[in-house]
């Protein structure tokens, strides 16, 4: 990767790829950030919603996409970070995170603006972001 202070236009982050979402996963996931709908751990409810089982959690994407950025900066660098929820992410589905750097700007903090987004290995696209990142 391209050192912070030589970053452009057009480089990319590492991506990161993440492990097959599991029913595990989604349990680990509901206990820890206290999203327990049922709609995410119990079959059932899914299926009474119309959908064929459970889905992970929209916020579990959203964490695996922070963590694709404090992979590649310290956390005190990111200044902003917004998504956008596009499709579900189902169960057993492999996500990979992934970012470029769409601008450089500074008005006295040199900065990179990213566009980011997970997709799955059907290519549907699940997420999509923005993130502002100090560079300096």
């Amino acid at each position: 990767m391209t050192p912070l202070t030589e970053l452009r236009v057009g480089d990319e982050l590492p991506p990161l790829r993440l492990p097959r979402i599991s029913r595990t996963t989604l349990a680990l996931y509901a206990g820890a950030s206290g999203d327990h709908n049922p709609i995410h751990i119990d079959i059932d409810a899914a299926r009474k919603a119309g959908l064929d089982d459970v889905f992970a959690q929209g916020m579990l994407s959203m964490a695996y996409l922070g963590r694709l950025l404090t992979g590649w900066v310290p956390q005190d660098r990111i200044r902003s970070y917004s998504v956008r929820f596009t499709a579900i992410t189902p169960l057993h589905a492999e996500p990979v995170c992934t970012g470029r750097v769409t601008a450089i700007e500074g008005d006295g903090e040199r900065r990179a603006r990213l566009d980011l987004q997970i997709a799955l290995d059907d290519g549907t696209i699940t997420l999509r972001g923005q993130a502002l990142i100090a560079l300096a």
